[in-house]
């Protein structure tokens, strides 16, 4: 082998490759004293190290500590130009989300620094942000568009996104959202927005492979459930998987109409309704929720356990963005996945490794410690689980693998 951790002092991994939902979301396999043997960026053993001669042409002594898979992001908007600070100001004295962005703040304001920076801009800027997201334990981030609201915004941003895939040690998975907002020169015409995402944005990023997923915000004085499942469907015929920001803010029937779209996962979920749990269930529609978002906008939380109760499988996520969630720290949501959300530290790990990679589509190469998967770990200055989400607020990784590569 090339690489053995051996002295892991505790090793916590779901196990499988796909989403776990229910109770099965809190079963985790947790291995005293274990090692995990790496050849080729794959995992070529894992287990327990009593007994075992285990041999490799380096070899790192984890020191007692905990080991577990790399952390995945599964919703950030990466990719900007700019920063919204002066919004705290506005949020202190009353206004809400959507009375910022109905007054050209907010989204729109992102898009106008956004058009305003050039590729090269936007993808140094990205290397810096991914280089402290990997200082935190994460391995893969999901990175949307959304911020350029035109054929050649929404085609950098995603340029960007390719580039940083390319050279950043984390792994980027790219997603277009050219459906995040109306932009102001569509104000008056947004039937003529929704055909320009759908007759040029989205084949034209199909033409030059440049995202995966198609996402879009279907929320009051945004898109509306119709108009989200027909812009979905014009990205289904096109090879994009869709996904919907949905029930953020009202309850407008989102997670409904995200499960009759076939979405590989909605998003936020705050307002999401008993009706839309059941049908994201009944149509394996993961949950991609952003505890963060939550608290930066002092709103209320998901309905997590609900959601998990339901047997839908739940994600945690920063939803990393200038306005609604600057924080690139997925340590941070966690946390607040175990105080807000009532899940345990077990159900938490899932939701930020397996279920997460699920959410986009990886859950068979990633997401969890197992031979012949992708290896990636983090390695804790922490004994156990459960210390992890004792000290919040403290950096406790040590060491992260990417493939199979020491990056730090």
């Amino acid at each position: 082998m090339e690489l053995l951790l051996q002295n892991i002092g505790l090793l916590a991994t779901p196990t499988g490759n796909s989403a776990r939902k229910g109770a099965a979301q809190g079963n985790i396999t947790l291995i005293e004293n274990a090692a995990i043997g790496i050849e080729a960026g794959r995992i070529a053993y894992v287990g327990s190290a009593a007994g075992k001669e285990l041999k490799a042409e380096r070899v790192v002594d984890c020191g007692g500590r905990l080991v577990t898979p790399g952390l995945v992001d599964a919703h950030t908007h990466l990719v900007f130009g700019g920063w919204r600070q002066k919004e705290m100001a506005r949020k202190l004295a009353g206004e809400s989300y959507l009375d910022i962005l109905k007054s050209g703040g907010g989204i729109l304001d992102t898009v106008r620094q956004t058009r305003a920076a050039s590729e090269d801009e936007l993808f140094e800027k990205g290397m810096l942000l991914l280089d402290a997201m990997l200082a935190h334990g994460t391995t893969t981030a999901e990175c949307k568009s959304g911020y350029g609201l035109s054929v050649e915004g929404e085609l950098k941003q995603l340029r960007a996104a390719r580039r940083l895939a390319q050279h950043s040690a984390v792994q980027v998975v790219p997603t277009f959202l050219g459906a995040h907002a109306i932009p102001p020169e569509y104000k008056s015409d947004r039937k003529a927005y929704i055909n320009l995402v759908c007759d040029e944005m989205i084949p034209a990023v199909q033409a030059e492979g440049l995202a995966q997923f198609c996402d879009i915000f279907c929320e009051s004085a945004v898109f509306t459930p119709e108009e989200s499942r027909y812009i979905l469907g014009k990205a289904l015929e096109h090879g994009l998987v869709p996904k919907a920001h949905v029930d953020e803010i009202d309850p407008i029937g989102g997670a409904e109409m995200a499960a009759a779209a076939h979405c590989i996962s909605a998003e936020h979920l705050i307002q999401a309704s008993d009706a839309g749990i059941r049908a994201m269930a009944e149509h394996n529609v993961i949950a991609c929720l952003l505890p963060a978002t939550s608290f930066c906008l002092d709103k209320s939380y998901a309905r997590a356990r609900a959601m998990i109760s339901t047997g839908v499988a739940v994600a945690v996520c920063t939803d990393f963005n200038p306005g609604s969630s600057p924080n690139l720290n997925i340590q941070f949501p966690m946390y607040l996945a175990c105080l807000k959300y009532k899940l345990t530290p077990a159900e938490v790990l899932t939701a930020v490794t397996l279920n997460g990679a699920a959410a986009i589509n990886l859950s068979a190469e990633i997401g969890s410690l197992e031979v012949g998967k992708q290896a990636d770990a983090v390695i804790w200055d922490a004994p156990d689980l459960d210390y992890i989400f004792y000290r919040y607020g403290s950096n406790l990784v040590r060491s992260v693998i990417k493939n199979g590569k020491i990056i730090f």
